[in-house]
């Protein structure tokens, strides 16, 4: 069964960090590619970051340049997002998915960041 598991959510205060991860089974991560998108409180779905296939190359979210860096462990089958100098604006939910994440793409559960003092 194909299927990914956000963890590594929480409250972080503003200018903190975090680290989330997204464990994959039933597929090989490195095979496809792979995105961070989140819903903050009352709004639909916004793409993050994504990593490509074999090589990894990365792209972000104007958003988040900068302060994220998403990065993928082969041998442990797991995507993650490092999430640097938070803001307020940062507080969504988290899901990671296959391609793009967004639309019918298979996501994740999720995972609550609330960034907050």
């Amino acid at each position: 069964e194909v299927q990914l598991v956000e963890s590594g959510g929480g409250l972080v205060q503003p200018g903190g960090s975090l680290r989330l991860s997204c464990a994959a089974s039933g597929f090989t991560a490195r095979s496809v590619a792979m995105s961070w998108v989140r819903q903050p409180p009352g709004k639909g779905l916004e793409w993050v970051s994504i990593i490509n296939a074999g090589a990894g190359i990365t792209r972000y979210a104007d958003s988040v340049k900068g302060r994220f860096t998403v990065s993928r462990d082969n041998a442990k089958n797991t995507l993650y997002l490092q999430m640097n100098r938070v803001k307020p604006e940062d507080t969504a939910v988290y899901y990671c998915g296959m391609g793009s994440g967004l639309g019918n793409a298979l996501r994740g559960q999720g995972t609550q960041v609330t960034v907050s003092s």
